[in-house]
């Protein structure tokens, strides 16, 4: 199975714990739980669909309102925004199906026992399904042109949908052949009608519930599927959101300030874009926070405080740009098309690592480019107050210039109570935005108060995340250093905060704890597993016992804020969901370290 495009490989083999290490008592798998799906969550999903339908839902209704009017300049305006954007995220929704469908169709027919073994013509998923169903334990990758071993898989017991009895491909080919005729059909009219989110939300309520409902096993499968689905929506509908809401919003505000009337369709409609955009924020980083295990998860308080700091800032933002662009359409322009190219360059020079290759990488710098017109959104790791200074005191002189631009030269049916309320305006709702800023960095950050003492302090007394050696290390470092050594992924995405350990102490590393005053930089080299059982004995009882396959990437792990391969990369999801099917332990994802010696360098050259 081939990592991304230009070689890198997979290995996917199963990896059994020594007999040192493990315990009488210890479950098989040694999984940590994921976050049962809970009542809030199905009400934040909810929520998600009700601020989707409102904010197309007003648009079209204020196009159709413009139209009757006769303004027909402000309906065609107002309906490219909404229909334009829609297709675009429409027509990259139903690629992501049709790539998921035929994985997912693979998928059941390797849970069924049919099917054959892969060939080297075939694409990495075709090699992958064929190979599980019939015993053929080796994946050969056209992208790389290398093959990986993989463990007895066939001899574990099947989750979830492969639970159910094999059947012959006689049997079950009619039936399965009408069903997948009728999923294609139903999802190109779902996506016609420009409702393929609507259905993924849906879809992710039905994951949510069913990994609540089932046991431990298929709760593992349906949690991964649950994340995956929750990452597809939250990258569709942040990108739907600055392609359609924010040039909404400001195409509305500046119509109201230059007929110096409001409607309350327009009204209703920017405030619906305004919600939109804030909400998306913050949901997404949400759901980034939840998909790492290197990261603790952000409480539901957290993510209102962000949607209202975004709420705030943005709002003020837009303001400023409607009350200039009511003036100097052709300056405001101008002015949009610099403040791009100035931030899109900042972005590429902070040489981010978000995607699978360059040009990739600077297609979505240009359209993070875009997001910066509007809000601060962190793409690089380690700490971002210095870059996020700089980003907030640009914001403000620009909003300033944009409105005293707009006061001096406003037109004469503008009053000067009227000109001092909106100039008032836009002052306050940008210092309430910072103060949430300021709420959330300081109280309800996932991490601490990072503008205290414990941005980048150590672990607590006996703390040890459930990643293991990987958390102790990201706690001790500071956050651009502790990422890197975030090699190992246990499944599913863990959702809880940081596990104490339960396991017994070295005897003396107490008091040597407690008598650091500072995190030294001890984590110089990167001992072997096979060397240090000690080390590994700190682990969380949870991982001790590691039955079960691993997926071996030969890559480095991508550094917060930045997806996880796993995630972006399509074929490995593949991978992770076909071995939950086919293995009772849920699978393990190894990433290449950047710090590892000659000797484990080699190890990975002769495994992959």
């Amino acid at each position: 199975m081939a990592a991304k495009s230009d070689g890198a490989a997979v290995s996917v083999e199963d990896d059994n714990t020594p007999g040192s290490l493990s315990e009488p008592g210890n479950p098989a798998t040694g999984r940590p739980r994921g976050k049962p799906y809970t009542l809030l969550d199905c009400c934040w999903v909810l929520c998600a669909l009700l601020v989707f339908f409102s904010d197309g839902a007003t648009d079209l209704w204020l196009a159709a309102d413009y139209y009757l009017r006769g303004d027909y300049w402000w309906f065609g305006l107002t309906l490219v925004f909404v229909v334009v954007p829609s297709a675009v995220v429409q027509v990259l929704s139903f690629r992501w199906f049709v790539y998921d469908y035929s994985d997912l169709s693979c998928g059941d027919g390797a849970a069924s026992g049919g099917g054959g073994g892969g060939t080297g013509a075939k694409a990495a998923a075709d090699d992958a399904c064929g190979a599980a169903a019939a015993g053929d334990y080796t994946l050969s990758t056209k992208d790389s042109g290398g093959s990986a071993a993989v463990g007895d898989a066939a001899n574990a017991t099947p989750v979830g949908a492969s639970s159910a009895p094999p059947a012959t491909a006689g049997i079950k080919g009619t039936p399965r052949s009408c069903c997948t005729v009728c999923m294609w059909v139903f999802q190109t009219v779902l996506h016609v009608l420009q409702l393929g989110q609507v259905w993924r939300y849906i879809h992710a309520l039905y994951l949510g519930a069913q990994s609540r409902w089932h046991g431990d096993g298929p709760r593992r499968h349906f949690h991964w599927r649950l994340m995956f689905e929750s990452a597809d929506i939250t990258m569709l509908r942040l990108l739907e959101a600055f392609l359609k809401s924010a040039p909404q919003l400001v195409l509305q505000l500046s119509i109201m300030i230059h007929g110096n009337i409001v409607l309350p369709l327009q009204g209703l409609s920017a405030s619906a874009s305004l919600v939109s955009l804030a909400w998306m924020i913050a949901s997404y980083q949400k759901v980034l926070r939840d998909s790492r295990d290197d990261k603790l998860p952000m409480s539901y308080k957290a993510v209102i405080t962000q949607m209202l700091w975004h709420f705030f800032t943005i709002g003020a933002r837009t303001v400023a740009f409607a009350l200039f662009a009511s003036v100097f359409q052709l300056y405001f322009g101008i002015f949009i098309v610099s403040h791009w190219c100035v931030m899109t360059f900042w972005i590429i020079q902070g040489e981010t690592d978000f995607c699978m290759s360059k040009w990739e990488e600077i297609i979505y710098n240009m359209v993070v480019g875009i997001i910066y017109i509007f809000c601060w959104f962190n793409v690089k790791e380690g700490p971002s107050r210095l870059r996020m200074t700089v980003y907030y005191s640009v914001t403000l002189a620009e909003n300033v210039a944009l409105t005293a631009a707009w006061y001096t030269y406003r037109g004469p049916h503008t009053s000067d109570s009227y000109a001092l309320v909106v100039v008032c305006l836009v002052a306050c709702s940008f210092a309430l935005g910072t103060f949430f800023m300021l709420v959330y960095y300081c109280w309800l950050h996932p991490d601490g108060p990072v503008l205290g003492s414990q941005w980048g302090g150590c672990v607590d007394d006996g703390g040890v995340s459930a990643g293991g050696v990987a958390g102790v290390i990201d706690a001790c470092l500071t956050p651009s250093q502790g990422s890197q050594t975030d090699m190992v992924i246990t499944s599913p995405p863990r959702t809880l905060p940081r596990t104490k350990d339960t396991g017994e102490p070295v005897p003396g590393e107490r008091d040597k704890d407690r008598d650091r005053d500072s995190c030294l930089p001890i984590f110089q080299v990167r001992p072997s597993p096979s060397s240090s059982p000690a080390l590994l004995h700190r682990t969380s009882s949870s991982s001790r016992a590691l039955d079960g396959p691993v997926i071996r990437i030969d890559l480095p792990r991508k550094r917060y804020p930045a997806w996880d391969a796993h995630f972006i990369d399509r074929r490995l999801r593949k991978t992770i969901l076909l071995l939950e099917t086919t293995s009772a332990a849920s699978p393990r994802i190894q990433y290449r370290s950047s710090m590892m010696g000659s000797k484990e360098v080699l190890e990975y050259e002769t495994t992959v």
